[in-house]
């Protein structure tokens, strides 16, 4: 049976917003460009090899995939404003608009892609175990099946 990935990748380590800065605006700190280039290792290394890279609006998620793009060299990334502060249901959402997508890649936040990846591996959306700064799960689905509760298994769960 074909399948298809789906990859989420947690933004890395940010610095904290300073006064008047949006939560939005906040940048990546130092140690969390060394985490996004280590992911960016970890996906070359894994022979990822994405359709198709979404990523929120937010700058710390786009100067995250900016390092792993460093060393991945992938192309076709797309921002998509859904990404940031969604839930799980709006997650699905994105994928579902990508579904011909053989291998995605999302790069966004906390709760939401804990939350999501809960979902869709265990059945339930409040049993996360934690997506650390810059973390990577690997998620692997039926081609053809609906993104719903208990549709996914965890191929890789990584972080630095």
């Amino acid at each position: 049976m074909a399948t298809r990935d789906i990859i989420l990748l947690r933004h890395a380590h940010a610095e904290p917003a300073t006064a008047g800065q949006s939560d939005a605006d906040r940048p990546l700190s130092v140690r969390g460009g060394a985490e996004a280039e280590a992911a960016g290792t970890w996906l070359k290394r894994h022979g990822v090899e994405p359709d198709c890279i979404l990523f929120s609006p937010a700058a710390r998620a786009r100067q995250t995939l900016e390092c792993v793009l460093t060393v991945t060299g992938y192309a076709n990334a797309r921002e998509d404003e859904r990404i940031y502060e969604a839930t799980p249901g709006e997650l699905i959402r994105v994928l579902d608009d990508h579904h011909d997508a053989d291998c995605i890649v999302i790069v966004g936040h906390n709760p939401g892609l804990e939350s999501l990846v809960s979902l869709l591996a265990e059945g339930a959306s409040d049993n996360g175990r934690g997506m650390p700064p810059a973390a990577i799960v690997w998620l692997r689905v039926d081609e053809d099946a609906p993104l719903e509760p208990g549709s996914a298994e965890v191929r890789h769960f990584w972080w630095p």
